[in-house]
């Protein structure tokens, strides 16, 4: 698999770009702020229809536009497929597949496969749980996208259930504090409130329990499926006998939590039995609160080197080979599942490497169908890595093959001006 063309309109900087790629390794060169970032950006938004720079989609579009545009040419057996995305920021993003419109944009997902790394994924290691229960849930979209789907609708449930205790806090509260009357309909009493609301917090308990089963269950497998290459690429990057681990900690408790801590994949009917019974367990505790305290939403991603967890402990050349290892470890993941090597992007990550892991990272990745990396200035790349590819020099937003003189055949446009962003 890999991108042969990729184009922008009104996207990040770039009021418009035209950028031809080839299998093997392209470097795109250029100091910080020139753009380069911006077009891997968009690759990525093409495979996940998202940034890993944002969470919204509003900073996608170049300021004074309206709305930006997203095309590629995906090459996978020789086939040639084209995806087109119009973001529009305050309503649902449009999705074209060969020229015909898509009623989901998420029906684009797996036409491209991509795997990035970038100076954020420290945040894998050092940063908040959230951070890695992101790495399992996209990586599950990536392998199977209909996973997508699951997540939204997990996230829908939680959303309503969350509501529905924060509406209801003052009812629980009532007996402690007082509760204020006008909340409550005409000749209701307080106990009839309370009842109608555990009937209604019943319905979204069983609703909860349910999709967040489907989805735990999906990360325990899709985790003993990684566990092997996440140990294999570190000792790989780090060049480290101190064996890199990953497991999961379930937010349920007893019997189930244990086995889950030991490696094991509970079957859904034992997720959803063990998530009723905390939430049961643990009802007055979130009543109280007003949000949900159980579920795949508080679980936890625990990684270790040795017998210690990675954060707090492990140096700053660790964390970055946990990372990496998390990254190279999808990429072998997804290339044994889908039987073809997706788009490796190396978002400016020599720099932050030293010699060794540097040159590691590039053995590892020199012989992959296509790799993509930034980079400010040469030296941050091995220079028998980048001289086995095609270097882009970005200047200014304008993409221009190394060798060629500017203005003889730019493939992008930085200048804003009147033109079409209508989708073709």
């Amino acid at each position: 698999m890999h991108l042969r063309h990729l184009s922008l309109i009104d996207f990040r900087s770039y009021h418009s770009a035209e950028v031809a790629l080839a299998p093997g390794i392209t470097t795109l060169l250029g100091r910080n702020g020139q753009g380069k970032t911006n077009l891997v950006e968009a690759a990525g938004f093409v495979a996940t229809l998202g940034s890993h720079r944002v969470a919204t989609d509003a900073p996608l579009v170049r300021h004074g536009a309206e709305s930006a545009i997203v095309r590629a040419a995906v090459v996978r057996d020789g086939r040639e497929t084209t995806v087109e995305l119009e973001i529009v920021p305050g309503r649902a993003n449009r999705a074209r597949l060969n020229k015909s419109p898509l009623t989901r944009p998420r029906d684009v997902l797996g036409t491209l496969r991509t795997v990035l790394f970038a100076p954020e994924d420290l945040a894998l290691v050092k940063g908040d749980p959230a951070e890695r229960r992101r790495f399992l849930d996209d990586l599950l979209v990536a392998r199977q996208p209909r996973w997508v789907g699951v997540r939204g609708d997990y996230d829908k449930a939680l959303r309503q259930r969350n509501a529905l205790l924060r509406s209801s806090q003052h009812l629980w509260r009532a007996g402690r504090r007082g509760v204020a009357e006008h909340r409550l309909a005409p000749g209701e009493t307080v106990e009839q409130a309370r009842a109608s609301a555990e009937e209604t917090l019943g319905v979204w308990d069983a609703q909860v329990a349910q999709v967040g089963a489907s989805l735990t269950y999906a990360r325990l497998r899709l985790l003993r499926d990684l566990t092997p290459y996440v140990a294999e690429a570190y000792a790989t990057i780090s060049d480290d006998t101190t064996p890199a681990t990953a497991t999961y900690r379930s937010s349920a408790e007893g019997s189930v939590a244990e086995a889950i801590a030991a490696g094991e994949v509970p079957d859904q009917e034992q997720l959803y039995a063990a998530t009723l019974e905390v939430m049961q367990a643990r009802r007055r505790e979130e009543q109280e609160r007003g949000v949900t305290l159980v579920g795949p939403h508080r679980d936890e991603l625990v990684l270790a080197l040795g017998e210690l967890p990675a954060k707090g402990y492990a140096s700053h050349g660790e964390s970055w080979s946990i990372a990496l290892a998390l990254r190279l470890a999808a990429f072998r993941l997804l290339q044994h599942d889908v039987g073809t090597d997706p788009v490796l992007v190396l978002d400016d990550v020599f720099a932050e490497l030293d010699t060794g892991r540097r040159e590691r990272l590039a053995q590892l990745i020199s012989t992959c169908e296509q790799v993509l990396i930034t980079a400010a200035v040469p030296d941050d790349v091995p220079t028998w890595l980048s001289g086995r590819g095609v270097i882009l020099d970005v200047v200014d937003g304008t993409v221009t093959p190394r060798g060629q003189e500017r203005g003889a055949g730019e493939v992008s446009d930085p200048e804003p001006d009147a033109g079409d962003t209508e989708t073709s």
